[in-house]
C-alpha cells in the first residue's frame, strides 16, 4: 500500500493510473556487473578511458581521485548545497499561461520533508546533486505502488549501480536501502547525467578536463612532498674510516634520526669528520606552489563557480557582494539547477502529469534574501503600486491580515470613492 493514500483522491483529470511490470533477466542484456567479483567498469561507473592523460606521468582522473582536491570537493559542495537547501516546489502550468502551486502531490513532501523512512529529503537531494557534479551521474530509486503512487525516493551507493541496456529500454542494477539487489526500470529510477552525448551516458566535467584537472592534481601531490619533507632536504657526508658497512650505516641512521627530532631544535651533534649540508627549495618548487592558484581558479571555471563563492577573495569585496550572488545564481546555479528540475520530473512524474503541465522548479528567493528595509520598501511600492492588496503584502512578511485589507489600493494618481452611486 502506498505511504501517501491523500494524494491518490485528488490527482488531475485525465491522469492514467499506471503499474510497474516486474522485470526479468530475460529482458535485459547480459551486461551486469557482481559485487563479488566486479567487473573494472563497475569500480568508477560514468567514467570512460577519457580519465586518462596522454601524458602517463600524470594521475589518472577519477571520482575518488578528484574530490581530494580541496577545490574540486568545494565547488562540488557548494552546488549541491545551494540546491537542496531551498525548497523544491511542484507546480502546473495552465492553459491561460498562469503558474498553480501543487500540494496534493507526493513528490513536494518527498523531495522537501522526508525523502525515505528516516531520511531527510536535504540529505537525498545534496547526495544527488554532489555526484552529479562529480561524477557526472547520480542515482536513486523511486518505486511507486499498484495506483501509481510514489512512494519513496531511495539513494543508492552511486559506484554500485549499473545501467543495462535493451535497445532503447534502460535498466538499473543496484542496492536498495534495505540491501535488497533490485533490477528496475528507467521509468521507476531518477537517473541525473551529465553532458551525455548518447542522452543516457553521463560524463563529469572532470573527465572533459581530466588533462587540466590531473595537472592540478600532480601539482597538489608534488606541493605536499614538498611541504611534509618527503623530498631531500639535506645531504649529510659521512667519515672514510668506518670499521665496516654496519657502522657506516648506524652512523647515517643516527644523524638523519637527529635531524628529524623535534627536541633537537635542528642542531643535530655530528662526530668528527661528518657534515650536513642543507638543500634550500629550489625557485621551481617554490613556483609549482604558487601554480596551485591558477589550479583553483581553472577548477572554478570548469563547474563555473565565481571565485568568490570559494572564498577566493581577492576576486570580490563586500560592496559587491549583492552583484556577486546575482551572477552566480545566473551564471553557475541556474545551469545545474534546470538539468536537476527536468530529471527529477521524469523519474517522480508520470508521463501524463507532465503533458499535463506539471513541472518542478527551484525557489531561489532564500538566496537572494533583500534586508529589512528592502523587503518593506517593495512591499509598500506594490500596495501603493498597486499590485497587491495590503493583507497580501502582510501575508508575505507573515504578519495576520486586517478588517479591510484586501481592496487594492487605486493608483497614485487616483483616488476612491468610499460610496458608489445608486
Amino acid at each position: 500500500m502506498s505511504r501517501w493514500p491523500r494524494f491518490g483522491a485528488s490527482r488531475m483529470a485525465g491522469a492514467s493510473v499506471r503499474t510497474e511490470p516486474p522485470v526479468t533477466a530475460r529482458q535485459v542484456a547480459a551486461e551486469a556487473s557482481g559485487t563479488a567479483a566486479p567487473k573494472p567498469w563497475l569500480q568508477e561507473v560514468g567514467w570512460s578511458s577519457g580519465g586518462a592523460s596522454r601524458i602517463r606521468t600524470l594521475p589518472r582522473v577519477s571520482a575518488d581521485v578528484a574530490q581530494r582536491h580541496a577545490t574540486v570537493y568545494a565547488c562540488c559542495a557548494v552546488i549541491a548545497g545551494d540546491l537542496a537547501k531551498v525548497p523544491l516546489k511542484l507546480f502546473q502550468r495552465s492553459g491561460d499561461g498562469r503558474e498553480v502551486r501543487v500540494r496534493d502531490h507526493a513528490a513536494p513532501y518527498l523531495l522537501n520533508v522526508e525523502a525515505a523512512p528516516g531520511v531527510a529529503a536535504s540529505v537525498v537531494r545534496f547526495a544527488l546533486g554532489y555526484a552529479f557534479t562529480l561524477r557526472g551521474n547520480a542515482f536513486a530509486w523511486a518505486p511507486r505502488d499498484g495506483a501509481g503512487e510514489l512512494e519513496l525516493i531511495d539513494l543508492v551507493r552511486q559506484s554500485g549501480c549499473s545501467v543495462l541496456r535493451a535497445g532503447r529500454e534502460r535498466f538499473y542494477d543496484f542496492e536498495d536501502g534495505a540491501g535488497l539487489r533490485r533490477r528496475a526500470p528507467a521509468r521507476a529510477m531518477i537517473h541525473l547525467r551529465y553532458m551525455a552525448e548518447d542522452g543516457w551516458t553521463g560524463r563529469s566535467p572532470l573527465e572533459v578536463a581530466a588533462e587540466s584537472v590531473g595537472l592540478a592534481l600532480a601539482g597538489q601531490e608534488s606541493a605536499a612532498r614538498a611541504a611534509s619533507g618527503v623530498t631531500a632536504r639535506a645531504v649529510i657526508r659521512l667519515r672514510d674510516d668506518y670499521e665496516d658497512d654496519e657502522a657506516r650505516v648506524r652512523s647515517a641512521r643516527r644523524v638523519a634520526a637527529a635531524l628529524r627530532a623535534p627536541e633537537v631544535e635542528g642542531f643535530p651533534i655530528l662526530g668528527e669528520g661528518e657534515d650536513v649540508k642543507t638543500l634550500d627549495m629550489k625557485a621551481a618548487d617554490q613556483e609549482l606552489l604558487g601554480s596551485r592558484k591558477f589550479d583553483r581558479e581553472q577548477i572554478a571555471a570548469i563547474y563555473r563557480v565565481p571565485p568568490a563563492k570559494l572564498q577566493m577573495m581577492e576576486y570580490g569585496v563586500k560592496a559587491n557582494g549583492e552583484q556577486q550572488a546575482i551572477d552566480y545564481l545566473t551564471d553557475c546555479l541556474l545551469h545545474w539547477a534546470k538539468q536537476v528540475e527536468d530529471q527529477l520530473a521524469l523519474g517522480v512524474l508520470t508521463e501524463a502529469e507532465r503533458r499535463a503541465g506539471f513541472y518542478l522548479k527551484h525557489d531561489f528567493g532564500a538566496l537572494l534574501r533583500p534586508t529589512t528595509r528592502e523587503r518593506y520598501e517593495a512591499l509598500a511600492k506594490a500596495v501603493g503600486g498597486p499590485i497587491l492588496t495590503p493583507n497580501e503584502a502582510r501575508r508575505i512578511d507573515g504578519y495576520d491580515p486586517i478588517e479591510g485589507g484586501d481592496r487594492l489600493n487605486p493608483a497614485p494618481n487616483m483616488t476612491r470613492s468610499e460610496e458608489t452611486d445608486p
